[in-house]
């Protein structure tokens, strides 16, 4: 950014009346409205061209923190300054933090690991950046042993030997967003004071203002649209298993019913089979109904959770010789959204069990932890996950998503000729799904 600012002297708020007779007085006042001038053409220079710099650098650097990096590069450098820091101010409005510091000659974000920050009081300023009220609106100038400051800050500004400090709110119409920060360790600029390093960094703040709030009304429309495009795509999942789907095993279940009421003219084992058949459409339509109700919000069947288990177990025991056993404690409700991950587990476990296992007994075991979560266990005694793939197939993928989907633990315990267990422990936390093979 090219700015010429070589002015010297100060400014008078008002000029005084001036004898034309007096030689002396009048070249006094025609300096005086010489500098005057001067000050304010160096002044709109400074804005023009921030302004300018900040339209080219949007444009090379639209990522928002390349772009305060590359602003940061140029306060320091244009505002002779051994530090410039920027402080945003939290979501929640109730205090803020550092974001991102140029010091000595490198820029570092706040969580930089190789930024050490152990001597410098970062909280003590944040919380007064926060609290001091006149500064919310308006520039302020600090001097080294300014009683404003915070004893802790004001050492430390002493220590490093600095003299001024200069913070400039991030104004965007009346909104707050936080402060721009510039340290200096000259003390008098060779009597021009501190006006040029305040008209930049007022300028630059400003700039810096609309560049932020601009980069985070794009980020909320982004996500805004996200969150239609999985709106709109959860509706027509939705749809797409209620029209399908549940339409089809609708259609399934009418004509199996048909069939059934013809039962007394078919010989026992196919009435039986039939039977089961209705049941397995019944339960199908109602699973496909379920999953419609959690694509679209609101909308549950409200079967409790033990009776769904033990439904499903009975429906398995009804395809299977193999002695299924349910032993299921008092559970309480977790929620449509987590009910559903848990029955799609519970009935995963138990097709794997009952098709692939060979087992001679399966077991379904839940109950609560700690009265809020659940600990859940389908186990089986037969012929375990094979050893070179134990995490292959679609359905040990689909159980893991749908534990993930919930923050649940879902860990599969297995051994050839040993059996497999799949454990599902649910609480207020995410742990990793994990597979253990045996020998």
């Amino acid at each position: 950014m090219d700015t010429e600012l070589v002015v010297c002297g100060e400014s008078d708020v008002s000029a005084p009346s001036v004898d034309t007779r007096d030689i002396e007085a009048l070249r006094a006042a025609l300096t005086r409205e010489s500098l005057e001038r001067r000050r304010a053409e160096a002044m709109a220079k400074i804005q023009t061209n921030v302004v300018k710099f900040a339209v080219d650098l949007l444009v090379r650097e639209p990522n928002i923190e390349g772009f305060f990096r590359a602003l940061l590069d140029t306060l320091a450098e244009e505002g002779e300054s051994h530090n410039v820091s920027v402080w945003l101010i939290d979501e929640d409005q109730k205090g803020c933090d550092l974001w991102m510091v140029h010091l000595d000659g490198r820029v570092y974000t706040g969580s930089s690991t190789d930024w050490n920050t152990t001597t410098f009081p970062r909280q003590a300023f944040a919380d007064h950046l926060f609290s001091y009220r006149p500064g919310w609106h308006q520039t302020v100038e600090y001097s080294a042993d300014d009683a404003r400051m915070p004893p802790p800050l004001r050492e430390f500004i002493q220590r490093q030997g600095l003299s001024v400090t200069l913070v400039a709110p991030l104004l965007v119409s009346d909104k707050n967003l936080g402060w721009l920060t510039l340290c200096t360790r000259e003390a008098n600029d060779c009597g021009e004071g501190q006006w040029w390093r305040i008209a930049l960094i007022e300028a630059i703040a400003r700039q810096a203002a609309l560049a932020l709030h601009h980069s985070r009304i794009v980020e909320q429309k982004r996500i805004e649209e996200r969150r239609k495009a999985i709106l709109e795509e959860r509706n027509r999942l939705a749809r797409d298993i209620h029209d399908n789907l549940a339409q089809g095993f609708a259609a399934i279940l009418m004509q199996l019913q048909g069939a059934q009421r013809e039962a007394c003219t078919l010989p026992p084992a196919v009435a039986r089979s039939i039977e089961t058949a209705v049941d397995l459409a019944r339960t199908h339509l109602t699973e496909a109904r379920r999953s419609v109700g959690a694509l679209r919000p609101n909308v549950g069947n409200g079967e409790d959770i033990s009776k769904a288990i033990k439904r499903l177990a009975e429906l398995s025991q009804r395809t299977t010789t193999v002695p299924i056993e349910v032993q299921i404690d008092e559970l309480p409700r977790f929620g449509d959204t987590v009910e559903r991950e848990i029955i799609g587990i519970v009935q995963e476990a138990l097709t794997n069990a009952v098709r692939h296992a060979r087992a001679g007994r399966i077991t379904i075991k839940a109950s609560t932890v700690n009265s809020l979560g659940l600990r859940l266990s389908i186990a089986d005694d037969g012929r375990g996950i094979p050893r070179e793939r134990p995490t292959s197939g679609f359905g040990l993928t689909s159980m893991q998503e749908r534990a993930d989907r919930i923050g649940a633990s879902l860990t599969i315990v297995t051994a050839p000729r040993s059996g497999t267990e799949v454990v599902l422990a649910w609480e207020p936390s995410s742990l990793p799904t994990q597979v253990y093979a045996v020998s």
